[in-house]
């Protein structure tokens, strides 16, 4: 069993930045995969990035791509997500999920947290 807890949203200009943690209680985590994903109001949740427990391989949605960067610290038990050029497209509640082989698709995710704001304004 593995509970995620994100926090480090806010309130950001278009062109700042923000970095999202995300912490997780379970030993299981740091075998875990783990992704950041996020919903628009009015749209479904989307894949942002995913790394897998090793933090050796990540991926990143096009849209994000070279400005945001998915990272892992398995000796604290902790996901981030630091984003940089934030766009007000990028403006969603953000979540953390984890399951044990990492995956781009949102629906085989087991565990998730319950989400962060993150608002760009333009």
């Amino acid at each position: 069993q593995v509970q995620l807890v994100e926090s480090g949203g806010g309130l950001v200009q278009a062109g700042g930045s923000l970095r999202l943690s995300c912490a997780a209680s379970g030993r299981t985590f740091r075998t875990y995969g783990m992704g950041w994903f996020r919903q628009a109001p009015g749209k479904e949740r989307e894949f942002v990035a995913v790394i897998d427990w090793s933090g050796g391989i990540t991926s990143y949605a096009d849209s994000v791509k070279g400005r945001f960067t998915i990272s892992r610290d398995n000796a604290k038990n902790m996901g981030y997500l630091q984003m940089n050029s934030l766009k007000p497209e990028d403006t969603a509640v953000y979540y953390c999920a984890a399951r044990a082989i990492v995956s781009t698709k949102t629906a085989l995710y087991d565990y998730w947290g319950q989400g962060t704001q993150v608002t760009v304004s333009s």
